[in-house]
Protein backbone atom coordinates (compact mmCIF):
# COMPACT_ATOMS: atom_id res chain seq x y z
CA UNK A 1 0.00 0.00 0.00
CA UNK A 2 1.31 3.45 -0.73
CA UNK A 3 1.12 6.28 1.78
CA UNK A 4 -0.91 5.84 4.95
CA UNK A 5 -3.37 8.46 3.68
CA UNK A 6 -4.57 5.95 1.07
CA UNK A 7 -5.63 3.52 3.79
CA UNK A 8 -9.25 3.19 4.90
CA UNK A 9 -10.06 2.36 8.53
CA UNK A 10 -12.50 -0.54 8.87
CA UNK A 11 -13.97 -2.08 12.03
CA UNK A 12 -14.69 -5.72 12.85
CA UNK A 13 -18.42 -6.22 12.37
CA UNK A 14 -18.86 -9.96 11.87
CA UNK A 15 -17.10 -13.23 12.56
CA UNK A 16 -18.33 -16.58 11.24
CA UNK A 17 -17.44 -19.85 9.55
CA UNK A 18 -17.92 -21.13 6.03
CA UNK A 19 -18.51 -24.65 4.72
CA UNK A 20 -14.75 -25.20 4.39
CA UNK A 21 -14.29 -24.59 8.16
CA UNK A 22 -12.52 -21.30 7.53
CA UNK A 23 -13.08 -18.41 9.91
CA UNK A 24 -14.51 -15.40 8.08
CA UNK A 25 -13.76 -11.96 9.52
CA UNK A 26 -15.61 -9.00 8.06
CA UNK A 27 -14.50 -5.44 8.71
CA UNK A 28 -16.70 -2.57 7.51
CA UNK A 29 -16.31 1.14 6.97
CA UNK A 30 -18.08 3.30 9.59
CA UNK A 31 -20.93 4.02 7.18
CA UNK A 32 -21.37 0.29 6.45
CA UNK A 33 -21.10 0.89 2.68
CA UNK A 34 -17.94 -1.15 2.11
CA UNK A 35 -16.54 -4.32 3.64
CA UNK A 36 -13.14 -6.04 3.85
CA UNK A 37 -13.34 -9.82 4.13
CA UNK A 38 -10.58 -12.02 5.52
CA UNK A 39 -10.58 -15.83 5.65
CA UNK A 40 -8.39 -17.69 8.14
CA UNK A 41 -7.81 -21.34 8.87
CA UNK A 42 -8.70 -22.07 12.53
CA UNK A 43 -5.07 -22.91 13.34
CA UNK A 44 -4.01 -19.50 11.96
CA UNK A 45 -5.79 -17.83 14.89
CA UNK A 46 -3.03 -19.17 17.11
CA UNK A 47 -0.56 -16.83 15.39
CA UNK A 48 -2.80 -14.15 13.82
CA UNK A 49 -3.95 -11.18 15.84
CA UNK A 50 -7.56 -10.16 15.33
CA UNK A 51 -7.92 -6.49 16.17
CA UNK A 52 -10.95 -4.22 16.51
CA UNK A 53 -9.95 -2.28 13.38
CA UNK A 54 -7.65 -2.47 10.39
CA UNK A 55 -6.36 0.04 7.88
CA UNK A 56 -6.77 -1.46 4.41
CA UNK A 57 -6.29 -0.40 0.82
CA UNK A 58 -9.45 0.95 -0.84
CA UNK A 59 -8.95 -1.67 -3.56
CA UNK A 60 -9.44 -4.44 -0.97
CA UNK A 61 -12.96 -3.24 -0.12
CA UNK A 62 -16.19 -4.56 -1.62
CA UNK A 63 -19.51 -2.72 -1.82
CA UNK A 64 -22.32 -3.79 0.50
CA UNK A 65 -25.42 -3.90 -1.69
CA UNK A 66 -28.08 -4.82 0.88
CA UNK A 67 -29.45 -1.76 2.76
CA UNK A 68 -30.25 -3.78 5.91
CA UNK A 69 -26.72 -5.21 6.02
CA UNK A 70 -25.26 -1.69 5.52
CA UNK A 71 -27.29 -0.44 8.51
CA UNK A 72 -26.23 -3.40 10.64
CA UNK A 73 -22.58 -2.98 9.67
CA UNK A 74 -22.69 0.77 10.35
CA UNK A 75 -24.22 0.18 13.79
CA UNK A 76 -21.66 -2.50 14.68
CA UNK A 77 -18.72 -0.46 13.34
CA UNK A 78 -19.92 2.49 15.45
CA UNK A 79 -20.22 0.29 18.55
CA UNK A 80 -16.74 -1.14 18.03
CA UNK A 81 -15.25 2.34 17.51
CA UNK A 82 -16.95 3.59 20.69
CA UNK A 83 -15.89 0.64 22.83
CA UNK A 84 -12.44 -0.26 21.49
CA UNK A 85 -9.18 1.25 20.34
CA UNK A 86 -8.27 0.12 16.80
CA UNK A 87 -5.43 -2.09 18.08
CA UNK A 88 -7.49 -3.85 20.78
CA UNK A 89 -7.27 -7.61 20.37
CA UNK A 90 -10.74 -9.05 19.90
Amino acid sequence: MSPETDAVRVWLVERGYNNRDLIILQYATPDGDRVYRRELAPQALETATVTAAKDVSPGDLEAVDDADVRKRYAAEAGRMADEHDPDDVI
